[in-house]
């Protein structure tokens, strides 16, 4: 029989070494080493929970928000940095979107949209 819990770590230990991964990581440092790229990412965050919450409650964006949006959006992307974290955070999103899929589908339950 199978141990599924062997094969957990062995899918860590192929996960942490991805390329994807690795990037990601390195870039999550940089910013968690500097107080004042942590606070653009935090800032961007904050502003992109904000335009979220208001396109669920709402069905829209207000310009307001999306004039903060454009205009963290800029601060961050005009940081190297920042604009390397990001992108290697949105890399490692669809990674892992597509993981939960196939964890999904073997299970055989929708577990992320019960209801769809």
């Amino acid at each position: 029989m199978t141990n599924i819990y062997d094969k957990a770590h062995d899918f860590a230990n192929v996960l942490k070494d991805l390329p994807e991964v690795v990037a990601y990581r390195e870039a999550s440092k940089k910013i968690s080493e500097s107080p004042e790229l942590k606070k653009i990412v935090e800032d961007f965050r904050r502003i992109q929970i904000e335009a979220y919450n208001e396109q669920f409650q709402t069905g829209t964006v207000s310009d307001a928000t999306k004039e903060k949006m454009q205009k963290v959006g800029s601060v961050a992307m005009i940081n190297p940095s920042v604009a390397v974290y990001l992108q290697s955070e949105a890399q490692f999103a669809v990674i892992w979107e597509d993981l939960l899929k196939i964890f999904n589908d073997a299970i055989g339950v929708d577990i992320i949209t019960p209801n769809s």
